[in-house]
């Protein structure tokens, strides 16, 4: 029984830690649990994780989505961004699609390509203001980016950083497109999964309440402190840790 609550704490931790950074979350969930044979992943588990980092981004931007009468464009521009990945994932989701790309070497491959484009996107020039610049064009267009973190190992917010940084918006800009973002894809997942859960007629329990509190925990502090790193330093460190994870992972692999 400890050792399970052990497990529940290292997979929140890698959860609410890797969700907002530009790693893949779900990527390294996969891993960890198969190369250490977790034995507590489940669909509850996975929605508690998502539902801890959820609540940690609405809290974190309480202000800014207080504020959204006054600011009824922004609400119309996350709506927009998140339509494609709202349609395509829940296609994906339904039709157990999504299934397919829950392996290694998909997650060794995505992880390295993927970094590789956001090394490139991450040297264009800054040109772009989130408060003056970010229309209806562009966020489809990061929206339309943001489809592919379907796949596991490439992330949901380290795509959609890329594609705002392709789009000349600078790191910090970046960042909280990206958090804006996951609000509806997080909001998105935990409803299809609990939607699943109360058709099976499950109950949640008390290791579950703890996945969401500790997810909820490091995911606050993880959204806080990037903020503050991207302010100073590029992206090079998540772009060297993904092509030395994928060369990790292209090992365990192919030999």
């Amino acid at each position: 029984m400890i050792s399970q609550y052990i497990e529940v704490l290292i997979l929140a931790f890698i959860q609410g830690f890797s969700e907002f950074i530009p790693v893949s979350s779900s990527g390294h969930l996969i891993i960890i649990s198969e190369i250490y044979n977790f034995n507590v992943g489940s669909l509850q588990l996975d929605i508690s994780f998502h539902l801890g980092s959820l609540f940690a981004i609405i809290f974190y931007f309480r202000n800014d989505l207080l504020n959204i009468r006054q600011n009824k464009n922004l609400f119309s521009l996350i709506i927009v961004g998140s339509l494609p990945l709202i349609i395509i994932g829940y296609i994906f989701f339904t039709t157990g699609l999504i299934d397919y790309f829950r392996n290694l070497k998909i997650i060794a491959w995505t992880t390295l390509i993927f970094g590789l484009l956001l090394f490139f996107a991450d040297r264009s020039q800054i040109k772009r203001k989130l408060d003056t610049n970010l229309n209806y064009k562009n966020i489809l267009i990061v929206g339309l980016f943001q489809v592919l973190a379907i796949v596991p190992g490439v992330s949901r917010s380290g795509i959609v950083i890329t594609a705002s940084r392709f789009l000349s918006f600078d790191r910090v800009d970046s960042s909280k497109i990206a958090f804006y973002l996951s609000i509806p894809a997080l909001a998105g997942a935990s409803f299809l999964g609990i939607k699943k859960i109360l058709e099976t007629s499950t109950n949640f329990n008390l290791i579950f309440l703890i996945s969401i509190i500790f997810s909820f925990f490091i995911s606050y502090l993880t959204i806080k402190y990037f903020l503050i790193y991207v302010k100073k330093f590029d992206l090079k460190f998540f772009v060297y840790y993904r092509i030395f994870l994928a060369l990790i992972l292209f090992v365990i692999i192919y030999s």
